[in-house]
């Protein structure tokens, strides 16, 4: 992969007549309901709201689901992607395990506790199931380079999923990016630009670079309504691994606000299809203190996010303007649920906690996951005793710097079993 470092530097992309995807019918706007023809398009031409994918479902049952394949693929008459899905190489994320977190549970106070433990995808992040299905229809709608700004965990999707599909890929991250996820992304030999500034503006400049190519493919950017499906996938998995029902309550980490609005919409598009009884659930947002929009529009009753500039550990949060923001506080209140956020220091304990009690190893973001479920417990936001999902949306080893220094081994001693008798003294083993 070529690496560059860029200090600065729309039309939509190519229509094809007529397109295969799947039950997907038109683009809607989420403010004013104006439908447009599938195409690639993120902004109302009326209002400039936000469009999403407006459906025709077919008959769906649980058998069929369940007889598909072991990835989100099970779920493709669900999601905005062609028919012939399958018979394109691909990353086929998806069917990530669900753990009955007791012992942390135990440690939190949460009696029914579970984690979905979305590290075991392909580039060990849920990523990879949103580049899944943009890639999809970015094919369909006539792209051939695959792009995205990131803050690290989707530019590892992409450059992989572009890899495995034999396309070329461009990928934009901030120069502070944790080297573990440069070096994770410039691996599948794509090209990298890193750019001086924030997220923010990487975001603004993929936006301006998506006007000036038409055949490039910005996941989050001009394929945002296609990418952003892919999320409800997470949200059809802890129904179907819970035995086709839904939880009491989920706790989801907020950057864009995406995740955490699709997981809800799975959840509400699997009750309407009458696959799960539509139980009344409470979902809740996680974010780090350094990087807290919408937290702070929430505890302060806005409805409106004022943007900030990130400044925290966990960089794969780190949108100071989230697009989906809005929309979290719409889910959360509808729902009866709240978002909250976690220092540094918190988030790092989050991370410890999570790996001594269950054995998995989450990035910052699963640390901010994970230390707020601890202060929502105790604020009285979470009930202790419904059944609750947290979800864990990356793997702790593309963040180290986190956890360097603070932990190591417990000892280092000659090799003589005199020595280590002398220091396992004290210690409960």
């Amino acid at each position: 992969m070529t690496l560059l470092a860029v200090s600065g530097l729309p039309d939509a992309g190519p229509t094809p007549t007529s397109v295969d995807l799947g039950p997907a019918r038109a683009l809607s706007c989420r403010e004013c309901g104006h439908r447009i023809p599938l195409a690639a398009e993120f902004a109302c031409p009326q209002c400039f709201g936000p469009l999403e994918i407006a459906y025709d479902f077919g008959d769906i049952t649980r058998e069929s689901i369940e007889a598909g394949p072991r990835s989100i693929w099970r779920y493709r008459h669900l999601l905005p992607v062609p028919s012939t899905v399958r018979q394109h190489p691909n990353t086929e994320p998806g069917l990530t395990r669900l753990i009955k977190a007791d012992r942390l549970g135990a440690a939190l106070g949460l009696r029914n506790l579970w984690v979905k433990d979305d590290t075991g995808n392909p580039t060990h992040s849920f990523k990879d199931r949103v580049v899944a299905v943009a890639l999809a229809a970015a094919r369909e709608l006539g792209f051939s380079v695959l792009c995205c700004p990131s803050t690290g965990n989707l530019a590892n999707a992409v450059a992989a999923a572009a890899a495995r599909a034999g396309w070329n890929s461009v990928v934009l991250i901030p120069s502070s990016l944790e080297q573990a996820k440069v070096l994770t992304t410039a691996v599948y030999g794509g090209t990298l630009l890193a750019v001086d500034g924030n997220y923010d503006d990487v975001n603004r400049l993929a936006t301006e670079l998506a006007a000036e190519h038409e055949d490039w493919a910005f996941v989050n950017v001009n394929v945002r309504p296609y990418y952003a499906e892919g999320s409800k996938t997470l949200g059809y998995e802890v129904a179907e691994q819970l035995g086709w029902r839904l939880p009491e309550q989920i706790v989801v980490p907020v950057a864009s606000g995406s995740q955490l609005t699709k997981v809800d919409k799975g959840f509400t598009e699997f009750g309407s299809l009458g696959l799960v009884e539509a139980t009344p659930y409470r979902i809740f947002g996680a974010q780090a203190t350094g990087c807290s929009p919408v937290a702070k529009a929430f505890e302060e009753g806005h409805d409106v996010i004022a943007p900030v500039r990130p400044d925290t550990i966990a960089r794969s949060l780190a949108i100071g303007n989230p697009a989906d923001g809005p929309y979290v506080l719409d889910a959360v209140r509808r729902t009866g649920g709240a978002v909250a956020h976690v220092s540094d220091a918190e988030i790092v304990d989050g991370i410890r906690l999570l790996a001594r009690t269950e054995g998995v190893f989450a990035e910052t973001a699963g640390g901010v996951t994970v230390a707020t479920t601890r202060k929502l417990i105790d604020a009285g936001r979470l009930d202790p005793d419904a059944e609750t999902v947290l979800l864990i949306t990356g793997d702790g080893l593309k963040t180290l710097d986190a956890v360097a220094g603070q932990i190591g081994p417990t000892a280092t001693v000659p090799s003589t079993s005199k020595a280590v008798r002398a220091a396992l003294e004290g210690l409960a083993i």
